[in-house]
């Protein structure tokens, strides 16, 4: 099914907003530092923290549901569309030009 995108924007931009100011949050926080945990950065573990909070399962006809009134987007589109709008993302994760995570058109609202 195709989401509405009129019925998830007010979302989406919340989510959009919020992830810029937890990572101006986390950077204000660490103050220059960047060590590695388990091989990965502060900004990596932000963006897997942030990824994982909304990973999720669910049945086919629950999806068609909430594709119709639910004005939060499912999951994975909320974590991949938030993300491909941060340069900060990109280069957390070293990702080239022409990756297909990579918005050409990066919306950034705050």
């Amino acid at each position: 099914m195709t989401l509405n995108g009129r019925l998830t924007l007010g979302e989406n931009t919340a989510d959009n907003g919020g992830m810029r100011l937890a990572y101006t949050a986390q950077q204000d926080s660490l103050k220059g530092k960047s060590d590695k945990i388990d091989g990965f950065t502060p900004d990596q573990r932000l963006f897997l923290g942030f990824a994982q909070v909304w990973c999720e399962n669910m049945a086919p006809q629950e999806a068609r549901n909430r594709a119709i009134t639910d004005p939060h987007s499912p999951g994975r589109f909320r974590v991949n569309g938030t993300v491909q709008n941060m340069q900060e993302f990109q280069k957390a994760v070293s990702y080239k030009a022409s990756r297909p995570m990579l918005s050409e058109n990066a919306c950034r609202v705050w």
